[in-house]
Formats: C-alpha cells, sequence, structure tokens
C-alpha cells in the first residue's frame, strides 16, 4: 500500500511492530490482539489520530471477553509506548487512541510530537468505526443472528414435543381401570376363538377377588390378563390330554 496523508506505511509499520512484539516479553496474545483491533480503526480512518474507539466493538474484534482485561491492556499499551490512551467516562463519548508510527525506525514511534497526536484534540463524539463500516461484516453478523434464531426456535419445538409426549404417556398410564361387563368378556374371548364358558369362568375369578392379577395387584388390562387366561387354559388342556395314557390291560392276549 502506498502512503497515505498520514504518512503511514500499511505493510512497513506492520513489519516493524510485528519484530517489536516478537521482542517484547511483556506482551500477551490479548495485548497483540488488541492492538491489531486498533490498527485496523486507525487504518479505516486513514490514520488520523486521534481516533475515538468503541469498547464493544474492540472487544468483539480483539476476542477479549473481560471488560477489565480490556482496560487493563489498554493502560499497559500506553504504559508501554505502544499507543496513547485517554479514557473517556462519559458514556455518549469515546475514549481516544492515538497510535504512533512505527515505520520510521524509533523505538516508540515517530508521531508522538506530531501536529495530529497533542493532547488538546478536540473529544470525539462515540462513532463506531469497525463493524458498521464493513458491510460484509454486517451481513455475517446478521446471517449468525439468524441461524442462532432458527436453532434456538428448532431447540424450543423439540422440547414442547417432548413435554407433550410424557403428558400423554403419563395421562395414558394413570388411566383408571374400568370393571368389564360379562357380556364384553364373553366377546372377547369368542373373538379369540375360546368358547363362552371359560369367559364366565374368567369372569367369576376376578370378580370375587376384587379384579386382583395373582391376588395382590390391582388389574390394569383385562384383555391382557384374558389372554394369559387362555394361554395357560391351552397348556392345562394339553397337559391333561397327554397324562390321560391308557392303563387297562387285555388278559385275553397271549403271554
Amino acid at each position: 500500500m502506498a502512503k497515505n496523508d498520514g504518512g503511514v506505511n500499511y505493510i512497513r509499520h506492520l513489519l516493524c511492530i510485528s519484530e517489536k512484539f516478537n521482542e517484547d516479553r511483556r506482551l500477551s496474545p490479548w495485548h497483540i490482539s488488541l492492538y491489531y483491533a486498533l490498527f485496523q480503526s486507525w487504518n479505516l480512518s486513514k490514520f488520523s489520530n486521534p481516533i475515538s474507539v468503541c469498547r464493544s466493538e474492540l472487544m468483539q474484534a480483539s476476542k477479549i471477553g473481560s471488560a477489565n482485561t480490556y482496560t487493563k491492556c489498554l493502560k499497559e499499551l500506553d504504559k508501554w509506548g505502544y499507543i496513547k490512551y485517554h479514557p473517556s467516562y462519559n458514556p455518549v463519548k469515546g475514549s481516544l487512541i492515538y497510535l504512533y508510527n512505527f515505520n520510521k525506525g524509533s523505538d516508540n514511534g515517530t508521531d508522538k510530537g506530531s501536529d495530529n497526536s497533542t493532547d488538546k484534540a478536540p473529544v470525539m463524539v462515540l462513532i463506531p468505526s469497525i463493524n458498521s463500516i464493513n458491510k460484509l461484516n454486517n451481513t455475517n453478523n446478521l446471517n449468525v443472528d439468524e441461524q442462532k434464531k432458527s436453532q434456538s426456535l428448532k431447540m424450543i419445538s423439540k422440547e414442547k414435543l417432548s413435554e407433550e409426549k410424557s403428558s400423554t404417556e403419563r395421562s395414558r398410564s394413570i388411566q383408571p381401570f374400568i370393571i368389564p361387563e360379562l357380556e364384553e368378556v364373553k366377546k372377547y374371548f369368542v373373538a379369540q376363538k375360546y368358547p363362552e364358558l371359560e369367559a364366565e369362568k374368567f369372569y367369576n375369578h376376578f370378580q370375587s377377588n376384587g379384579w386382583l392379577v395373582g391376588g395382590r395387584s390391582k388389574m390394569k388390562d383385562w384383555k391382557a390378563a384374558s389372554r394369559n387366561w387362555i394361554i395357560n387354559g391351552k397348556k392345562f388342556n394339553q397337559t391333561k390330554r397327554n397324562s390321560n395314557v391308557t392303563t387297562e390291560k387285555n388278559y385275553g392276549e397271549p403271554l
């Protein structure tokens, strides 16, 4: 990039500041990330000093999640000669940041005493300088927000469906048992191809014990109990037939 009105060469400045960062053991990743976010704002303002900054935008651009860490890094960058920081305690006005031109070779830059970096510079009304200018960033942010909203709606829908399903299952499980009529039991036994007499036996048996399964547990489904009755009856009849073996001896047969 060619030199601009501020006399800052974009590439040379980044090369010089990267060398300084590499040699300075005091710096953390947060210091470096914050400086590059400041440099981008300075670039968007055509390298004019000072720039008015928005804390929330700089924290987002530098990926710093703590306001205390953000303020600490700004003060230390000022203390160590990378920037000049003038905090603002007015919620309407942004803090002022002066950035030095490091592509001219001095340790602390060469813009400290320039006309554009005096302490008498007017306080600037806070104007966001990063995302509001870059339309691509705005579009990406909108897309991310829409995706988050869509995911939230899907999660809410799934939770509602799960709650409705659980409620339906609970309502089914707590339905009270209704004692059937004898005629209803007979029809069911006939549908199962079993005699009505067995239906009467089934009905009388459970009517006498209060419709308890095994004499202890309350019955929940009489149709299921009747099917078990039929199965057990068939097993009993089969066993009885097998045991009825002829034992009479024909004494007319020769020995």
